[in-house]
């Protein structure tokens, strides 16, 4: 790393080191929010579009985390999940106000494959897996009691804990990167700003203008 004065050398703070690989940048930001963040260091705003060009935003949780992209998981039939079906990008926001410090991602995504989803699904706990069979996530619901009853007779039909599968309708989605920012707060609005930008199948770095 070549740093001189607690800068990296595009002259920003030495927290934006010198990775080639936001992936690799995203990870090590990731482990500082970790040790600073009281709740969700992996929590993260993800936004969609519908094919009319209308965006929608949401919190979700960051489950996966690999060079081919930021997974997490929702109900394929919800709203976000629909969105993705039609129009296949997607955009996400981490901010960790501990470390003032934000990380936008964008490009385009794809679901994971049965196995990983599996995987992930097996880790559950036993009601988070219930609800994920009893809500008709993102429907018009008439009373709060009709999806209580579900969750009832879901873990009647579900009542061995630790056998209960995965709705083909719930697995995760990834974004593969096509831009990485990453943003540090300054004082008088100097925050620093540096983007990653695949061209080509390789990266390129460039510094933005707060």
């Amino acid at each position: 790393m070549n740093q001189k004065n607690g800068k990296n050398s595009l002259g920003l703070d030495a927290c934006f080191e010198n990775e080639a690989n936001p992936i690799v940048l995203f990870t090590k930001w990731f482990a500082d929010a970790e040790k600073s963040e009281v709740n969700d260091p992996n929590a993260l705003s993800v936004a969609t579009s519908s094919l009319e060009g209308i965006p929608s935003v949401r919190m979700v949780l960051l489950k996966g985390l690999s060079n081919k992209g930021f997974v997490f998981y929702t109900n394929f039939n919800s709203k976000k999940g629909n969105d993705l079906k039609r129009n296949p990008n997607a955009s996400m926001c981490f901010y960790w106000k501990s470390i003032k410090r934000q990380v936008r991602v964008s490009g385009k995504v794809s679901t994971v494959d049965k196995d990983e989803a599996d995987k992930y699904f097996s880790s559950r706990d036993y009601g988070s897996k219930i609800a994920a069979w009893a809500s008709s996530q993102s429907e018009v619901m008439n009373n709060r009691d009709d999806f209580l009853n579900k969750i009832k007779e879901f873990e009647k039909k579900f009542s061995d804990k630790n056998n209960v599968p995965r709705p083909s309708h719930w697995s995760g989605w990834r974004v593969h990167p096509e831009q990485v920012e990453f943003w540090l707060e300054l004082k008088n609005r100097t925050h620093q700003r540096l983007n990653y930008v695949l061209k080509e199948g390789n990266w390129v770095k460039e510094i933005l203008y707060p």
